[in-house]
């Protein structure tokens, strides 16, 4: 038995201070400090926060290597770097190139799903496929000569690693033929993103099996009065949505607001690149350069192409850009992407129960110590 003192504990409905974090592999328990069991393990938290591991539902790479790198040590590389940033957990994302090179990439994460319950790094929960199934027109930093349509059998052959499909559905068959074989055949989620489709088909898609929208506002239609949009569809229904929490892809004005219409359906994503974790300069995503100033990364001709955001900062930024209270923002990154695939009865939270994953974090929400089921993986 382990237990953790002097921290504020960030449960998903609330803060608790002044108690104590019991844990073994699984949560135990939060008791005040003086009902600690006799030979317990004491870990100070020093005042900072104590909180549930974060999952990141989209992350194309981190320290220069790409999940895209088809490697087994580039999947590694990305585990042990952003464990360090809170993430106990995450969806390593391909996008669209060759399709032999994705399912290269899926091979070597079906391969190492295993091996990463046990690793020094984040665990993988398995893969976000981002393409090859878009839009051209909402391509953004994707390579449209590789784009396909949707195609169901693809999905099959890969269920068991796969557990986000991103696609356009404009570009199924009228009747959303390969998006209802993909739900009805298997437990992948069918997201809706890199999209120009108007609102009716973003509706008529949600109605046959669609049930979440990638990197919500970024790469679809938008909001409009006349124009509805995939945006608006997402509002009016009960779709989960990721969120890249950078203060740069989506304004702060519109956290609160999201929250509001999302509840708990809303989820923080990173979409970080290779990028990530590096000092500025110029790196590659799917064999393209893409150029590293500021918060973003884009295209040599000014396409943004995604973030370099560490998930326990997108907490932070949301949380202080908004008034939506700390253990939402935390929920927004834990409880909420583990519900979307389906593991929110062992993970996202701090329940009695469910796996020890946690982390200890600093007065600003900098990592300081990342457990895994009761082991720690990272310590600052």
């Amino acid at each position: 038995m382990k237990a953790i003192i002097n921290g504020k504990i960030i449960l998903k409905d609330r803060i608790e201070e002044k108690k104590a974090l019991l844990f073994s592999d699984r949560i135990e328990g939060v008791v005040s400090e003086e009902n600690i069991p006799d030979g317990a393990e004491i870990i100070d938290a020093k005042g900072g926060y104590i909180a549930p591991g974060l999952i990141d539902l989209h992350i194309h790479g981190y320290l220069g290597k790409d999940v895209c790198d088809g490697e087994e040590e580039s999947i590694r590389t990305i585990s042990e770097g952003i464990v360090k940033n809170g993430v106990t957990g995450y969806l390593p994302t391909t996008m669209t190139v060759d399709m032999k090179v994705i399912k290269k990439s899926l091979e070597v994460l079906r391969n190492l799903k295993e091996e990463s319950k046990t690793w020094n790094g984040s665990q993988i929960f398995g893969c976000h496929a981002e393409g090859p199934f878009i839009s051209e027109a909402k391509k953004g930093a994707q390579d449209p000569k590789y784009i396909l349509k949707p195609d169901a059998q693809f999905v099959k052959e890969y269920a068991d690693i796969i557990k986000i499909i991103t696609l356009a559905p404009e570009t199924d068959t009228e009747d959303f033929s390969e998006i209802r074989k993909m739900v009805k055949d298997t437990d992948v989620v069918v997201s809706m993103g890199h999209t120009s489709s108007d609102y009716e088909t973003a509706m008529a898609g949600v109605e046959n099996g669609v049930k979440h929208a990638t990197h919500l506002f970024n790469a679809m239609t938008p909001m409009a009065h006349r124009a509805p949009g995939v945006v608006t569809a997402v509002f009016n229904t009960d779709v989960s949505c990721e969120l890249i929490a950078d203060t740069f892809h989506v304004m702060p004005c519109f956290y609160d607001m999201l929250f509001k219409l999302k509840g708990r359906k809303l989820c923080f994503i990173t979409d970080c690149l290779p990028a990530g974790g590096l000092p500025y300069g110029e790196y590659t995503l799917g064999g393209a350069k893409i150029v590293y100033r500021d918060i973003v990364c884009r295209l040599e001709d000014g396409t943004v192409a995604g973030s370099v955001l560490p998930l326990n900062k997108g907490v932070w930024n949301v949380y202080k850009n908004s008034t939506i209270p700390l253990w939402e923002c935390v929920n927004c990154a834990s409880l909420n992407p583990a519900t979307v695939i389906g593991l929110e009865d062992k993970k996202g939270s701090l329940e009695i129960g469910k796996d020890a994953d946690i982390i200890i974090t600093d007065s600003e929400f900098g990592v300081l110590k990342t457990i895994i089921k009761g082991e720690t993986k990272y310590d600052a």
